[in-house]
């Protein structure tokens, strides 16, 4: 994790000088990064699970299918959950629950407990993430100090993305795959203990009714269809029963959301919010930036492995370029939003990621690594410098009571996108890895570019209104 920068507010009255604390900042961030690395980190560590839980391939991309699902499918009630009872509550919530299973995790006899933790840790996931940027908002009130915690955030979460395959590889090579979840443990503990200690608590809005329970379910059960279809679609086909009922369960589930909706007296997901042009362009843009970025990841490690013989340490050392350059992405970003607002840092991020998407064009049998070195940095880049701009337009688009459901939208489309990303590609290179994976770039890339427009027509520069 990068050094913590002083936060400052500007804002002081004359003569005197405000510092924020970093201790906020930090705790949040050590909880963001166990949540992040856990979505990657156990790639390269599934051969090994299989050899020693005796796991078959479905039982292996339940591991790592069944975290993301739970993830995404619950992110909108947890949201919703922590506008009711308190952010700081439900984060410390969260990171009880994350923390109990990876313990779960690290010590599972076979594979259907293991995967019974994984789907207990994305439900604490699902806890945490929506907390993490209300308790940054109230921890940070100046809007520079807060576009810079944000762009911290935001380097937290590509440091973890990337390094998980590396980190992964380096533990397995040495104390086992055991030790990938052993790790969350004294890490979620710092977190407990500095989040208890130094993140101010939130107001809960108690003044609204209970929880419509009804409807946070059906939403959660159409993003959990929704992702599970995806997911599912690259190894099974997108016409497979499985996969159709999926999707079918996703449109019940929108259809019933929608109704319970416009009859509570308390929506989940307020019509106002999604008025905000800055809002609801942001959620497009967190759903394209994930599926072309995750997506890449996805098929990078299969391009090296499968036609150049990389082994699985290797391949994480391969993939530095695109994780290497987040940290200044990300802070890049951080500087940029304080000084110019969110449009800059992610319409110039969203094209410097689509030139590295589109860089992977000449990827081939005997091309050499030098050549995808500069896409791939590009690429990671591009994505660093966008996704801190992005948290911080949607932050500052929804109203500070509905924060933490404006969290969870945002990053429910992240996790959506990547589901998507995941499955698109996985698809396109069923029919053969190049050519699956040049149509892949061109898909992302594209994507990447819609995004920039929509940030140039919707988000608004620095002191406007949203």
């Amino acid at each position: 994790m990068s050094r913590l920068p002083a936060l400052h507010a500007p804002t002081a009255p004359p003569g005197t000088t405000h510092r924020y604390s970093p201790l906020p900042l930090l705790a949040v961030c050590l909880g963001y990064f166990m949540v992040i690395l856990d979505v990657t980190v156990v790639t390269v560590a599934l051969p090994v699970i299989g050899t020693g839980l005796h796991a078959g391939v479905t039982g292996l991309q339940w591991v790592v299918d069944g975290y993301t699902l739970v993830f995404a499918g619950l992110l909108l009630f947890c949201g919703g959950l922590g506008d009711r009872l308190g952010g700081k509550t439900v984060f410390l919530g969260g990171l009880g629950v994350f923390t109990l299973a990876s313990a779960g995790c690290a010590l599972a006899p076979a594979v259907a407990v293991l995967v019974l933790a994984r789907l207990v840790q994305g439900l604490g996931a699902a806890l945490m993430v929506p907390s993490s940027l209300a308790l940054l908002r109230s921890a940070y009130p100046d809007r520079t100090a807060r576009a810079r915690a944000f762009g911290v955030w935001g380097t937290v979460a590509g440091l973890a993305a990337g390094a998980g395959p590396v980190l992964g590889g380096l533990l397995v090579a040495g104390p086992g795959w055991r030790s990938v979840f052993f790790l969350n443990l004294p890490v979620g503990a710092a977190a407990l203990l500095l989040t208890v200690r130094h993140v101010p608590r939130p107001a809960a809005d108690r003044s609204r009714p209970g929880l419509d329970l009804p409807a946070q379910l059906a939403a959660a059960g159409s993003l959990a269809g929704l992702a599970g279809g995806c997911i599912e679609a690259g190894a099974l086909g997108w016409t497979h029963p499985a996969v159709l009922g999926a999707f079918a369960l996703c449109a019940a589930g929108l259809v019933a959301f929608v109704w319970l909706e416009r009859r509570s007296p308390a929506p989940m997901l307020p019509p106002g919010l999604f008025r905000a042009p800055a809002f609801s362009a942001s959620a497009v843009i967190g759903v394209l930036l994930n599926a072309g970025f995750y997506g890449l990841l996805f098929l990078a490690p299969l391009y090296f492995q499968r036609l150049h013989h990389y082994s699985a340490l290797r391949t994480g050392f391969a993939l530095l370029p695109a994780v290497g350059v987040v940290a200044v992405g990300s802070a890049l970003a951080g500087r940029l939003t304080a000084r110019t607002g969110p449009r800059l840092p992610m319409v110039v991020g969203l094209f410097v990621g689509a030139a590295g998407l589109f860089g992977w064009l000449p990827a081939g049998p005997a091309t050499p690594y030098a050549v995808l070195v500069a896409p791939m940095a590009a690429a990671g880049f591009g994505t660093a410098l966008t996704m801190p701009a992005s948290t911080a337009a949607v932050m500052e688009a929804a109203p500070g009571a509905r924060s933490g459901a404006a969290a969870a939208v945002f990053n429910a489309g992240r996790q959506i996108g990547s589901a998507l990303g995941v499955a698109l590609f996985g698809t396109l290179v069923a029919g053969g890895l190049v050519p699956g994976l040049h149509a892949a770039v061109v898909l992302g890339g594209t994507g990447f570019l819609l995004a920039a427009a929509l940030a140039a027509r919707y988000i608004p520069r620095a002191g406007k209104p949203t």
